[in-house]
């Protein structure tokens, strides 16, 4: 599909205005780089699965687990922001009431069963409902409102034994990849305070990646979970569309969205992914092959280095490329495998194909909801040009992004033609990419173009994230794998995608690479 004259001239213009925009940017001379402190408790640098056995082996106590996951959220969190609201004293409550039921003495495999995050802290995006907890989304007319249920993974976590802590920063109505808004204000990357977090789900991202918790709950409609995951060097997975629930969230997707939007799991430690995802997903994990052996040797592997060159994007980092090749070289020589490169032409247009299914009619006919009705939260919609008028004089209650995206939505629509097309083109890659992938193949793929940018960069690379938004409208289940540092001591890593219901696989091979290339680093470590 070759962009016509118009679309060229407007890229061409978006392209000198983003690096206008970096150079700018670039005026500010830069502090040096500055990491959170490292941990000092060995309990925060153990997996769930392994604390957990801890716990039920009275190796340790459960207030002492909490207790130390406290004390690190109260040393790092004036740095990093990610934390917004908490919980702590319904947590050492609660820590205590686990304690009360491991000292009368049930077996290790009954409460393995019935409670396998028996007494495993845990946080939680803001965005989703935590009894008692603000339920914001980052929406400033929302300030007040306190959930007063457990959104559906929360509670099967909660019941799993799993302890929340609080909750965590996101982006103004989950639209955005950097995580600040008015309400909470900015989340600061734990490796580069100057760094952002990612977003929707960046707080989550942020607190796991500062061993403030070791496992959290995150959403994605367009990388919402991978990015935060990518530029804080710990694991995320986007499951398979319709495995785990996504209602008790705001705003909760409508129309053709609820085939795009997807609740998972974000982990410090690979091992700890599928757990979560069997009790996030509920009955829903009858769907995936989780109790199914996975050989890795006979994995088809299949690379793709970019996009293919889209004219929105910004080109692939040296570094993620480099690292991307080290993968390859290892499975070739660790596994004697063969990995198949691949150009798939319509990945090209995946910014192009993700915002037009994004704004089309379900089967119905209906409409999605607009983001300006969003805004103003089933209320007054608000108007965004006068908005972005109140906010170039400092009065605005919304971020410049959610008032760039109000914008633009009702753009979209102007050429119905060139959507449909689009829609059809998403379609028909949708199709390539299952019979590409087979019943046994895994995409190499990177995570994002660049390792993370700095504040307010993104405003000048706005569609990068387009490396993980087209896997949302393709429905295919997709992990985000750390593999170690760059130069400037931030997170490397890859996508790992396979055809829908073949979760089983992306999550075998995350555990293979994190013993490969180490998993999670502690912040400040080059």
């Amino acid at each position: 599909m070759a962009l016509s004259r118009a679309e060229r001239c407007l890229a061409l213009l978006l392209r000198l205005l983003s690096r206008a925009c970096l150079a700018l940017l670039g005026l500010a001379a830069p502090s040096p780089p500055r990491a959170v402190p490292p941990p000092r408790r060995s309990l925060l640098l153990l997996p769930a699965r392994q604390l957990a056995k801890r716990l039920r082996q009275r190796q340790v106590t459960c207030v002492e687990v909490v207790e130390a996951y406290i004390e690190r959220i109260r040393e790092v969190n004036p740095l990093i922001n990610a934390v917004v609201k908490d919980r702590f004293e319904e947590a050492r409550q609660e820590a205590r009431q686990v304690d009360k039921l491991l000292a009368e003495g049930p077996g290790d495999d009954y409460l393995e069963e019935k409670f396998p995050f028996l007494g495993v802290p845990i946080t939680v995006k803001e965005a989703f409902s935590l009894h008692g907890m603000p339920n914001t989304s980052g929406l400033v007319n929302r300030r007040d409102v306190i959930a007063t249920c457990d959104a559906t993974v929360v509670s099967r976590l909660k019941q799993a034994g799993a302890i929340p802590l609080g909750v965590t920063n996101c982006s103004e109505l989950c639209m955005w990849y950097e995580s600040s808004n008015r309400v909470y204000g900015r989340t600061n990357n734990p490796y580069d305070l100057q760094r952002i977090v990612g977003g929707s789900s960046g707080g989550e991202g942020g607190v796991l990646a500062a061993a403030c918790s070791v496992i959290g709950v995150g959403s994605d409609i367009g990388g919402s979970i991978r990015m935060p995951a990518f530029f804080n060097g710990v694991f995320g997975h986007k499951p398979t569309t319709g495995v785990v629930p996504n209602d008790g969230q705001f705003p909760i997707a409508l129309g053709v969205r609820t085939s795009f939007l997807c609740t998972g799991p974000m982990c410090r430690y690979a091992e700890d992914l599928e757990p979560m995802l069997r009790v996030m997903a509920g009955p829903g994990v009858h769907k995936l092959k989780l109790n199914e052996k996975v050989s890795l040797e006979k994995i088809r592997f299949l690379c793709m280095d970019h996009d293919g060159g889209s004219v929105f994007v910004s080109p692939v980092d040296k570094e993620i490329l480099q690292a991307q090749k080290k993968v390859v070289e290892y499975l070739k020589r660790d596994l004697g495998v063969q990995v198949q490169r691949v150009s798939i032409h319509k990945m090209k247009y995946s910014f192009q194909i993700w915002l037009a299914m994004m704004s089309s009619e379900d089967g119905d006919g209906q409409d999605v909801q607009l983001f300006t009705d969003l805004l103003g939260d089933h209320g007054k919609p608000v108007w965004p040009l006068w908005e972005l008028m109140k906010w170039l004089v400092g009065m605005s209650s919304h971020t410049l992004p959610a008032i760039a995206l109000g914008m633009t939505e009702k753009l979209v629509k102007l050429n119905r033609g060139a959507n449909a097309k689009l829609v059809s083109m998403g379609k028909s890659l949708q199709a390539e990419m299952e019979t590409l992938l087979g019943s046994d193949g895994v995409l190499l793929y990177p995570s994002h173009p660049t390792v993370a940018p700095r504040h307010h960069s993104p405003l000048c690379m706005p569609f990068n994230f387009a490396y993980t938004a087209i896997f949302n409208v393709l429905g295919l289940p997709v992990t985000q794998c750390p593999l170690g540092l760059s130069s400037e001591g931030l997170p490397l890593g890859i996508q790992l995608v396979a055809a829908s219901y073949n979760d089983h696989l992306t999550l075998a091979v995350a555990r293979y690479l994190e013993e490969a290339f180490g998993g999670w680093v502690l912040p400040g470590k080059a």
